[in-house]
């Protein structure tokens, strides 16, 4: 059995962000991916692994749609690192130039880590790169050639063998979050500025779509939905409803959010982007639907159960709502 590889992001946030800035970062990121791990105020550590087939995206374009919508909807400028771990991750952000993704391969790893100081790894201190320094050995490369009872002689057996596996590329620490996700977000980054109202109207029952699919996913439902529109001129509205009963069923979280849409009497504004998050999240077995009379509503039900299935056999793309398929058609 192979390990699958795994696609760690670090990301450094630039700019002054407060406490409540930052939470709404990694709001939005855990919209990409469960696994966000904090590092406040400035940083941020994601888990793409498991995103990388839901969105149909290598790992460097993931990197790169995150930070679009950073920028397109909170105005934060980002550089990032991307690798197969944690450290080299960090270690990739910085050393990226502002703005920029400097992305470490697994099979380039011990190359790019050879000519570096061995103070750019982490967990080395004063006191031992001073040490290490009486040897000669100032570079991770030096480091990673030296005998393991050679190392262990100099800092002892614990922290020599630390600081190998490290030289060497290897990290396996996983990115954890420090709670379950609360909630769930997914949104949209227009191409341009649109004032049309039916473009409105379809890229957020296109969000309900996607936040349902997410939800019945991962066995959860939601209680609550927060429709925020970013306009042309950056600023931004939110919205937010509670629903009838806790659901994970598409058509009653597109109902809701058009409704969010509504009241917002947008008209002809000029919107630039869309997010729609769920919150009050339980697993789906605690939850109760309402008996309903009406067979429609049954077969809506079994209609969506038999869509997952083909998208679970056949990928994302398998199945859409006919009311989206004109525009993934182009027309």
């Amino acid at each position: 059995m192979t390990t699958r590889p795994r696609h760690i992001a670090h990301m450094h946030l630039h700019g002054e962000l407060d406490e409540g800035r930052y939470a709404e970062v990694l709001d939005l990121l855990a919209g990409i991916t469960p696994r966000v791990q904090a590092f406040p105020p400035h940083a941020v550590q994601l888990d793409l692994t498991s995103a990388l087939r839901y969105f149909d995206l290598n790992p460097y374009d993931l990197v790169q749609m995150a930070k679009m919508r950073l920028m397109a909807l909170y105005d934060i400028e980002s550089s990032s690192g991307l690798a197969s771990n944690r450290m080299l991750a960090a270690m990739a952000a910085a050393a990226s130039a502002p703005g920029r993704t400097l992305q470490v391969l697994a099979d380039q790893a011990a190359a790019w880590l050879r000519p570096r100081p061995v103070t750019a790894l982490p967990g080395i201190g004063r006191a031992t790169a001073t040490t290490l320094g009486k040897y000669g050995l100032h570079t991770i490369g030096q480091v990673a050639d030296l005998p393991a009872a050679t190392l262990q002689r100099l800092l002892g057996v614990g922290q020599a063998r630390l600081l190998a596996e490290r030289a060497r590329g290897h990290d396996p620490r996983p990115v954890t979050p420090k709670a379950p996700a609360a909630h769930m977000t997914a949104d949209l980054v227009l191409d341009r500025d649109c004032l049309d109202p039916e473009q409105h109207h379809r890229a957020v029952l296109a969000l309900a779509e996607q936040l349902g699919q997410r939800l019945r996913t991962e066995g959860q439902v939601t209680g609550h939905l927060t429709l925020t529109v970013r306009y042309a001129d950056r600023s931004s509205t939110t919205r937010t409803r509670t629903l009838t009963e806790p659901t994970s069923h598409s058509p009653a979280l597109a109902v809701t959010a058009l409704g969010l849409l509504t009241a917002l009497g947008l008209q002809r504004a000029r919107v630039r982007a869309f997010a729609l998050r769920t919150d009050d999240l339980r697993p789906a077995d605690d939850a109760h639907h309402q008996l309903s009379l009406d067979p429609g509503d049954d077969r809506a039900r079994a209609a969506e159960a038999a869509a997952d299935r083909a998208r679970r056999r056949f990928g994302l793309d398998a199945v859409h709502p006919a009311t989206l398929a004109a525009d993934r058609s182009g027309t």
